[in-house]
């Protein structure tokens, strides 16, 4: 006995939902367990007694693929970014105050700021890396850089 797959769907993806976020806590990683588990019934040549049977190997193959989330290198190895700072040794105070406003502006214009000049790479590496043309990413830095220079001379000014 073989379901259609969108009836099973209609049915059981809340519940399966459910139980995903309930072992993995990430509504992310919920919603990729739900969808492998339905894409692997759809692929698999399963044969089930029963609806029961169905119902029961849906659950179990859920709470499998959202237990393998948890496993992840990066959800093992996930800190927050104070936990993360406190792993960084800087030269200078002010080396570590410069990587702290980094880590503080919006994202686009962070990444290739740290991609630039933390990790050294060239702007066509940081383009193609990011999917992104080279003249954006050299506009991403020069607005960065001004964002950058903003907020350090705001501060600066708040000191005097």
């Amino acid at each position: 006995m073989k379901k259609d797959l969108k009836k099973l769907m209609k049915c059981y993806q809340q519940n399966l939902y459910a139980v995903a976020f309930n072992v993995c806590k990430s509504k992310e990683d919920a919603e990729d367990a739900v969808q492998e588990t339905f894409l692997q019934y759809y692929t698999g040549n399963y044969i089930f007694e029963s609806e029961q049977h169905i119902r029961a190997w849906l659950i179990r193959v859920t709470i499998n693929k959202a237990k393998n989330a948890n496993r992840t290198f990066w959800r093992q190895n996930k800190m927050s970014l104070e936990e993360y700072m406190e792993t960084l040794t800087f030269e200078t105070p002010e080396s570590e105050h410069l990587f702290e406003a980094v880590m503080a502006m919006p994202q686009k214009y962070r990444i290739v700021i740290h991609l630039f000049y933390y990790e050294d790479y060239s702007i066509k590496e940081i383009a193609d890396s990011l999917h992104i043309s080279e003249s954006n990413v050299k506009v991403r830095l020069s607005r960065g850089r001004t964002m950058l220079k903003s907020m350090l001379q705001e501060e600066w000014d708040d000191d005097k």
